[in-house]
């Protein structure tokens, strides 16, 4: 048939095919084999043991023990099975089991004061019998130890820890009186002692502000200083420029009026010289118009009276011309030769003007250096 256990249980299968025993939580159980169920849920155990200490003092020893088999490891619980299971785990076989592993080896005065440290010993020592049954110790509770009848160390050990406890409670009640008494001297002499250093922090802070802000001031008074400065010598600097620029533009000027005054006087010059040689040209053509008229009227009369000579030459006259040599206004070769004065200026002004030469039957340009 098909067997299976319930959450804190578990099934031990013995029997045909199976060499030493077989632990499930479900399974079939064949002919031929046996199965019985165990429970496996921890189990409170009291106990009040006879114990002794290191000192020989007996002394009750309450504890309170959570036992019961270990699941978490295959070879504890078979164990378990084999050797805790057949038995009723409420009866006295574990709490016997546990009483006899329990034993004292501390001092009183380590019992008394370490009870932890006392638990984790008996627990230490009796986890360590109870592994080769597969059992754990879940929870360990040592309570309050308690003398053997005619042994009543715990209870003059208490009443002098209570002695010591009251005393020191005595002797921290007077400390603390003291304390507050000297604290209370501490704190108003720290109070007048803060309020000076406070009152001398002020006013070392007020005169550092004091000074600080007069030292923004001066600062600030030096930068305006500076600034004014500055700015006096940027005009200083762009007055001195105008100045330069105003002396140039006035020599500028003065030039300007030099070269115009210059220019004027040239151009008057010019102008001069053109009306001087416009009345050179003037006069020239005056003096050419008159000394071509008087050529031509005097050339006339030469042809004429070349003419007239050729034709008296082929009469061949005798022809004499007699002057009583005074020059005077009546002779008839003064006029001849003013005529013929008159010819060489006349010939050289009709060159330089024109560039024609006279014919060579009238004569040759008069030598510039040797006219009178």
């Amino acid at each position: 048939m098909y067997k299976v256990a319930s959450a804190s249980e578990y099934l031990v299968i013995t029997g045909v095919g199976i060499p030493d025993i077989k632990i499930a939580k479900k399974a079939w159980v064949l002919p031929g084999q046996c199965c019985a169920i165990f429970d496996v849920s921890p189990v409170n155990y009291t106990f009040e043991v006879q114990a002794m200490s290191a000192e020989k003092l007996p002394f009750v020893l309450p504890t309170v023990f959570t036992v019961g088999p270990r699941i978490d490891d295959n070879a504890s619980l078979l164990k378990y099975a084999k050797l805790i299971s057949p038995h009723d785990k409420l009866s006295n076989h574990v709490k016997d089991l546990v009483q006899g592993i329990i034993e004292a080896s501390m001092t009183m005065e380590e019992i008394f004061r370490g009870t932890k440290e006392f638990k984790q010993e008996v627990f230490e020592k009796v986890q360590l019998e109870l592994n080769q049954f597969g059992l754990l110790i879940y929870n360990a509770n040592v309570k309050q130890l308690v003398d053997v009848p005619g042994h009543e160390y715990f209870s003059y050990l208490g009443q002098k820890t209570q002695m010591e406890a009251a005393n020191q409670a005595k002797v921290d009640v007077a400390e603390a009186k003291m304390k507050g008494e000297i604290g209370s001297k501490l704190r108003e002499g720290q109070t007048l002692q803060n309020a000076a250093k406070i009152d001398a922090d002020t006013k070392i802070i007020s005169t550092q502000r004091q000074g600080e802000g007069k030292k923004e001031e001066i600062r600030v008074k030096t930068d305006v200083k500076v600034f004014e400065n500055q700015r006096e010598a940027e005009v200083a600097e762009a007055n001195a420029e105008l100045a330069k620029k105003k002396a140039g533009w006035a020599r500028e000027a003065q030039v300007a009026e030099v070269e115009a005054t210059k220019a004027v006087a040239l151009r008057d010059a010019e102008l001069q010289r053109e009306v001087e040689m416009m009345n050179a040209l003037t006069q020239t053509e005056k003096l050419k118009a008159e000394f071509l008229s008087k050529a031509s009227v005097e050339y006339e009369t030469k042809e004429i009276a070349k003419i007239n000579g050729e034709a008296v030459r082929g009469l061949q006259p005798k022809i004499s011309i007699w002057t009583n040599g005074d020059g005077g206004e009546g002779g008839a070769m003064k006029e001849v030769a003013s005529v013929y004065k008159m010819l060489p200026p006349l010939f050289k002004t009709v060159h330089e003007q024109t560039g024609m030469l006279p014919p060579a039957w009238m004569g040759a340009l008069p030598d510039s250096n040797n006219v009178n």
